[in-house]
């Protein structure tokens, strides 16, 4: 794939549809070549044809079941060897909304893999390259469901909660580089993994919906404007200042070496 007059190639996963086939189309605008990851490959060979020939830019599909060990590695090894790749949108999800007694074992084994496994095992195949040439773009797709849980939602909040503080931890390492790191928290959007996960979208207030394609307009905007955290949805920023705000002050409230006198422990 050439980078010849282009920003690279963008190696975007769940690529076939919702959100991940948004990003795909408005990267492929920005002029990206396009590597799409995703299990079902009609649909993703039909996208990836699509797309080539609407922007003229390079677009290879690549089959790939990130719940499965031998897929993952190859994706990974493709991040880690090809030199054009210079985005990863680990957008890849898997979700089952219930409690967990009745949550499938193999529900929670995908979620699991796909996103918490995956989401660290392909940024830390990328990682080596972007700080070798001091650049490159990593976007990781959380939820509001990384920091609130529902109950029917307990693991897959859990691995939501796995992402964000894993972009964040990524953000601190890399703070002062050329490589930029950024966390999406997207709310209820317009994607079939509703249907997936056994909560039909007809059950959710309309409301509250938010158009895929606005999702990912909303988080391209965000990454120009250098945000690191971006909540599509939510129109007043100092929301999260103050919720982050507050996550420091209770991290230093913890840092002392005796019990709190609630408890009634002479020290």
């Amino acid at each position: 794939m050439s980078t010849v007059n282009t920003p690279g190639t963008a190696l975007v996963t769940g690529a076939s549809s919702g959100l991940g086939a948004v990003y795909a189309d408005r990267l492929a605008s920005r002029g990206f070549d396009l590597i799409l990851v995703a299990r079902r490959v009609e649909r993703l060979g039909v996208l990836a044809k699509s797309l080539a020939e609407k922007y003229g830019v390079s677009v290879r599909a690549m089959a790939a079941d990130l719940s499965a060990a031998a897929d993952l590695q190859r994706v990974a090894e493709e991040l880690a060897r090809n030199p054009a790749i210079t985005m990863l949108v680990n957008n890849a999800g898997a979700s089952t909304l219930a409690p967990v007694a009745d949550t499938p074992k193999a529900g929670v084994a995908a979620m699991d893999k796909v996103n918490v496994t995956a989401v660290a095992e392909l940024s830390y195949a990328v990682l080596p390259r972007f700080k070798q040439r001091n650049s490159g773009t990593i976007i990781n797709i959380g939820s509001v469901l990384s920091f609130h849980i529902l109950p029917v939602s307990t693991i897959y909040s859990a691995t939501k909660g796995y992402v964000m503080n894993l972009t964040r931890g990524l953000q601190q390492e890399l703070a002062g580089t050329g490589i930029v790191v950024q966390l999406v928290l997207p709310a209820s959007t317009a994607t079939e993994i509703w249907e997936l996960s056994g909560v039909p979208l007809a059950q959710l207030d309309q409301a509250t919906i938010m158009r895929a394609e606005d999702c990912v307009d909303a988080a391209l905007a965000g990454l120009d404007q250098g945000e690191l955290v971006t909540l599509p949805s939510v129109e007043d920023t100092e929301l999260w200042e103050r919720f982050d705000a507050a996550r420091l002050a209770l991290f230093a409230g913890a840092m002392r070496g005796k019990p709190a006198s609630r408890y009634g422990i002479a020290g």
